[in-house]
C-alpha cells in the first residue's frame, strides 16, 4: 500500500503540470492580447488629428475592432510574449508541482540513516 503511493503521487503530479500548463498558456495568451490592446490603443491616440468620420460610435467601432485584432494576433502568437512568458514561468509550475511527489516518495521510503542519527542524538534506544 504504502509502495503505491510515489506511483499515485506522480500521476496526480502530472496531471497537475499538465493543468496548471494548460492554465498558464491561455494566461499568457490573455496577457498578450491586453498589452496588445493597449499598444494598439495607444497607436491609435497618437494619431494626428480628428478625422471627418470621428463620432463616439466611430471609436466604439475602433475599439472592438482593435480588441479582435488584438486577440487574433495574440492567438497566432504575433510578438511571441506568451511564449516567453510560459518558457519563464514554466519551470516554476514544474517545481511547484514537483513538491508533492518528493513528499510521497519520502514517505514511502524513510531515511533509515536520518532516523538511527535522530535516535543516537536523543538518546532513544533503538
Amino acid at each position: 500500500m504504502i509502495q503505491a503511493l510515489p506511483k499515485l503521487a506522480t500521476a496526480a503530479t502530472t496531471d497537475k503540470v499538465s493543468t496548471d500548463k494548460a492554465k498558464l498558456k491561455t494566461a499568457a495568451q490573455q496577457f498578450e492580447a491586453v498589452f496588445l490592446r493597449q499598444m494598439i490603443g495607444t497607436m491609435r491616440q497618437a494619431s494626428l488629428g480628428d478625422g471627418m468620420f470621428d463620432s463616439e460610435a466611430t471609436q466604439q467601432f475602433q475599439d472592438m475592432a482593435d480588441s479582435k485584432t488584438a486577440d487574433a494576433m495574440s492567438q497566432k502568437g504575433v510578438l511571441h510574449l506568451a511564449d516567453l512568458l510560459e518558457k519563464q514561468l514554466g519551470a516554476t509550475v514544474a517545481k511547484q508541482a514537483g513538491a508533492p511527489a518528493a513528499a510521497a516518495t519520502a514517505i514511502a521510503k524513510p531515511d533509515i540513516t536520518s532516523l538511527a542519527t535522530a535516535k543516537v542524538a536523543t538518546g532513544a534506544p533503538s
